[in-house]
């Protein structure tokens, strides 16, 4: 007997009381949507599991794209039988045999959702162990540390029989926690940020200060690059595109040189936080590491922050350079984030840049320059980009839950 089904499990989602049943759907409707690509699987939701019937289809490639459902604690390829304790016994042998792997070792835990069903947990651990061990060879039980924990699940009338764990991307679904919007340079920290912020729940847009000829189309590009693979967590996302050379210019031509990076962010969160509202996004989210470059230190986002009343999320602020680019390997960006194209936070870089500006001083040099028009120009002339994955059917059922 084959494996039929995945079985799917839950985290936190279980802890959300009233809620929950609005956290469950949200996360069945992205899975539908993660495999929508397989025209023969049918997905089911009970209240504490969801299940995958496969009819056949090739499981890795699907559990490749559960893999990145956030809202999944783990799953596993499982085989479905009546709730009868023949037919379980036989059903476990057939899954440890074919198990896709050498198997010296085994252990069986049962767990009996089912009530009414009559062979208690432990005298089905008891049973299903002893029918495997008298139907194989060199094979033995070790409660300790098992080659294969099999687990046994009776659900009302139909039983599941799993011997393995996929892990699952944890998290909650996407689209349960609103929207914020992502401040995306193209490093490899602002896209490790939008992964962990979409990891919480949230959809994201992004937002891109693109400054030509200081910086070039395949800068752009590049952005437009970061955002398709972050469109494999969360669906389509929008590109804000700001053009920000005049802006930059002003900056390096009235500014002191060590304040111009301070006058730069605090340029952008003005801009970030009216495209922001215009989207109906609730929160900002950048990349800073607390420490990490002189406009990421604590006095530096305390003079930054004072042009903002809006949340500033920002998830990677304790972590180090190596933890932010082990998770960009892990989720497919670092590659693309390490392209050698200049992003505007690198044009007129100071020599020495201010680490501990001061808030009264960014106001009165700000104060020395008329930035409301061009402030007010960037915003206006935004360019929005629709960014999706390459499974176009899979950005229409996005565009419909969202």
């Amino acid at each position: 007997m084959e494996y039929n089904h995945i079985l799917i499990r839950y985290g936190e989602i279980g802890l959300k009381g009233k809620n929950r049943k609005m956290f469950i759907e949200r996360l069945f409707k992205n899975i539908k949507v993660a495999v929508k690509a397989f025209p023969n699987v049918k997905p089911t939701m009970t209240r504490d599991r969801l299940f995958i019937e496969l009819n056949g289809e090739d499981h890795e490639a699907i559990a490749t794209k559960l893999e990145k459902v956030f809202g999944i604690h783990s799953f596993s390829l499982a085989v479905k039988v009546e709730s009868d304790i023949e037919e379980i016994k036989k059903a476990a042998l057939s899954a440890l045999l074919n198990v896709g792997k050498p198997v010296n070792t085994f252990k069986v835990s049962a767990k009996r959702p089912n009530k009414t069903f009559p062979v208690r947990s432990q005298e089905m651990n008891y049973e299903v162990g002893s029918y495997i061990l008298r139907n194989t060879e060199n094979i033995t039980v070790d409660v300790h540390n098992p080659d294969i924990d099999m687990k046994v699940e009776v659900r009302d009338a139909f039983t599941y029989i799993t011997c393995g764990d996929y892990k699952g991307a944890g998290g909650l679904p996407v689209g349960v926690g609103g929207k914020v919007m992502v401040m995306l340079s193209g490093g490899i920290d602002s896209p490790v940020a939008a992964y962990l912020a979409m990891k919480r729940g949230v959809r994201i847009e992004a937002i891109h200060f693109h400054s030509p000829p200081f910086t070039s189309e395949r800068a752009k590009q590049k952005v437009e690059d970061l955002t398709s693979v972050l469109t494999e967590y969360g669906g389509k996302i929008k590109l804000h595109v700001v053009h920000f050379t005049e802006i930059q210019k002003m900056i390096h031509q009235t500014m002191p040189a060590n304040y111009s990076m301070t006058i730069m962010r605090r340029m952008m969160l003005r801009i970030a936080e009216e495209i922001a509202n215009v989207n109906n996004a609730k929160a900002i989210t950048t990349g800073e590491s607390l420490g990490q470059v002189a406009s990421q230190t604590l006095d530096s986002m305390y003079t930054i922050n004072e042009v903002t009343n809006m949340p500033i999320i920002r998830p990677l602020i304790t972590m180090d350079k190596i933890e932010i680019m082990d998770i960009s390997r892990k989720i497919g960006t670092y590659d693309i984030s390490i392209r050698p194209y200049e992003d505007c936070c690198t044009v007129f870089l100071p020599s020495a840049p201010k680490t501990k500006p001061k808030r009264e001083n960014a106001n009165r040099y700000e104060q020395n320059a008329e930035f409301e028009a061009l402030l007010k120009e960037a915003v206006n002339n935004v360019e929005t980009i629709e960014i999706t994955n390459e499974t176009k059917v899979e950005d229409q059922q996005f565009e419909d839950l969202f």
